[in-house]
């Protein structure tokens, strides 16, 4: 069961959960972007929102997706957006650019630009950050 800030709107865990309490548009993360990173990040959210109990909300610079816990982060940057993840294990192939250690977990960063950037290998490692968290 998740708690609505009274404050932000935030959907949260449990109730009076410390967050970033701000109301924060996701067209405002987007505003100045381009069509395609909007695409690419309406597909992203298509596919997850699906997924058992995602909550999704936004802070001033991002999107998170929770799960029992953050599973994805979701920047949106000048031409691609930011993704993270996290994994047991460092992941250090294509198309990932990072993988650091975090809290006993691996933060993993991938960059997308077009929706042909999707693949399913993509939408494998953040449903694999979606059961292991």
């Amino acid at each position: 069961m998740s708690w609505v800030c009274p404050n932000c709107d935030r959907e949260l865990l449990k109730e009076n959960q410390t967050h970033y309490c701000a109301r924060v548009s996701v067209d405002s993360l987007f505003k100045g972007k381009s069509e395609e990173l909007v695409l690419v990040f309406d597909k992203l959210l298509a596919e997850v929102t699906d997924w058992k109990d995602v909550i999704v909300s936004t802070t001033p610079h991002c999107i998170v997706f929770v799960h029992r816990k953050t599973f994805l982060v979701i920047r949106p940057m000048q031409k691609v957006l930011d993704i993270k993840f996290y994994s047991l294990t460092a992941q250090n192939s294509h198309p990932i650019i990072n993988s650091t250690l975090y809290a006993g977990k691996y933060a993993n960063n991938i960059r997308i630009k077009t929706t042909d950037e999707l693949t399913p290998q993509v939408f494998k490692l953040i449903y694999q950050s979606y059961v292991l968290l």
